[in-house]
């Protein structure tokens, strides 16, 4: 089964950037597309960004210019540059990918990893 490990959250001032990484491991499959939500303390979900296999990119209105989603193939593994941080950042950030393995399609999602901006 496939499953995706978070990495890359952690404390940064407002202003200040960071690099979240994703990586997908398991055997036998493939990805589609790849997302990252983000999840803060009113417990509201939000899709930030998205990436297609063919790495088409869309972003919530919120973060366009701030963040960029990318993805390395070869590494299985979805990454979400942010800079110009600004404390209503602050959240859970989880990922999310499209997966096809032994023909089965199945949703997956990482446990996520805190990003917190002070101000």
């Amino acid at each position: 089964q496939v499953q995706l490990v978070e990495s890359g959250g952690g404390l940064v001032q407002a202003g200040g950037s960071l690099r979240l990484s994703c990586a997908a491991s398991g055997s036998a499959f493939s990805i589609g597309a790849m997302d990252w939500y983000r999840r803060n303390s009113g417990n509201q979900r939000d899709l930030v960004a998205t990436i297609t296999s063919g790495v088409s990119t869309n972003y919530a209105d919120s973060v366009k210019g701030r963040f960029t989603i990318s993805r390395d193939n070869a590494k299985n593994t979805v990454y979400l540059q942010m800079n110009s941080l600004k404390p209503e950042d602050t959240a859970v950030y989880h990922c999310r990918a499209d997966t096809l393995s032994r023909h089965v399609y199945r949703e997956v999602w990482g446990q996520g990893t805190l990003v917190t901006v002070s101000s």
